[in-house]
């Protein structure tokens, strides 16, 4: 699945008002983690679920509404009812609004929009939603055309940042909460390279970005990985984070830079990355090691990984140029 999920806790999302929880909470829906189930357990509500889940017999639709950790462009929501085979909605239509800080969703008055009329869901299956609907949002709202329980709910999207959170100071551009995308990456054996630009700190290896063991180490063999930004940045900060790679983290990292963006004939891969934003360098295991650098108007990086990758994250850090500002602004307008 392409693009952010703009609704997961680990951005910051948050599930703010459900009109019931009977037998399954309502936070679980943005968990991170896959949803899971273990037949046969049961505690004073019932079998035990991972996952929302309404009583029966609701006299009027449930319904359930998630604040977006990302505001943004919604693309794909996905209503998963993995693990909910007899039990699942038959049903669930989408809306969504744009609120500001501390206003009450719950409000009467909200401008609820329709993305999705009510479809049909499937039992025990990732239930993709398709919007078609170019505007920022800050929250949205699921209601269920039965009773019944939903293990997870993805919103994938696009962040549109507010420029004047970008406008004079240092950001994380490479991070996906900011727009940031792993375009490609040489490998992917053991773990996904995304997990690089993720808005949490690393939890465990298996956090992080791991590569299959290169056989054919040479002075110049590395793995690679390229990420893009939202808009041109002057880039201040590189932070290569090997947090929980002991025995098997890069032993060296350099980051080169474009100032050029993909087209029809030239997509990411097959760009020239000719600036040196970092030095080949030697890593620390099991360390986050800050590198300052100085590299303006670079629109992505690419991080090779001597001899093979094992990285738990990557932080680009800087401001936007003056062009890239502009883009913000340009965005920003064509989403209200």
């Amino acid at each position: 699945m392409t693009g952010l999920d703009l609704a997961c806790r680990a951005v910051g999302g948050s599930v703010v008002a459900a009109s019931d929880e009977s037998f399954g909470f309502k936070e679980r829906l943005i968990d991170a983690a896959e949803p899971d189930f273990v037949p046969g357990t049961f505690d004073l509500r019932g079998e035990v679920v991972d996952g929302w889940e309404t009583r029966r017999h609701a006299p009027a639709p449930d319904w359930v509404i998630i604040r977006l950790g990302v505001p943004g462009r919604l693309h794909t929501i996905d209503v998963d009812t993995r693990f909910f085979t007899g039990n699942h909605p038959t049903g669930a239509a989408l809306y969504a609004a744009t609120l500001a800080a501390g206003a009450d969703p719950c409000d009467a008055r909200v401008d609820w929009r329709v993305l999705s009329p009510s479809t049909a869901l499937k039992a025990d299956a990732h239930n993709l939603i398709a919007v078609d609907d170019a505007r920022r949002y800050t929250h949205l709202k699921v209601v269920i055309a039965s009773d019944g329980g939903v293990a997870r709910l993805r919103a994938y999207g696009d962040p549109v940042p507010d420029p004047a959170l970008w406008s004079g100071v240092t950001v994380e551009v490479s991070g996906a909460e900011h727009g940031g995308r792993v375009e490609h990456c040489s490998d992917t054996f053991y773990s996904d390279a995304r997990a690089l630009i993720a808005a949490d700190r690393p939890q465990n290896m298996g956090s992080g970005w791991e590569a299959r063991r290169r056989r054919d180490i040479g002075p110049d063999t590395h793995d690679a990985v390229t990420i893009s930004f939202l808009t041109p940045a002057d880039l201040l900060r590189i932070e290569i984070d090997t947090s929980y790679f002991v025995f098997n983290a890069s032993r060296e990292v350099s980051v080169l830079g474009t100032r050029d963006r993909p087209d029809a004939r030239r997509p990411w891969w097959a760009l020239p990355f000719d600036e040196v934003v970092l030095p080949r360098t030697h890593l620390i295991a099991d360390a986050r090691q800050v590198f300052v650098v100085d590299a303006p108007a670079i629109t992505a990086i690419r991080v090779q990984a001597y001899p093979d990758g094992g990285i738990a994250r990557v932080r680009a850090l800087g401001r936007p140029t003056a062009s890239g500002l502009a883009e913000l602004h340009s965005r920003w307008d064509a989403s209200l």
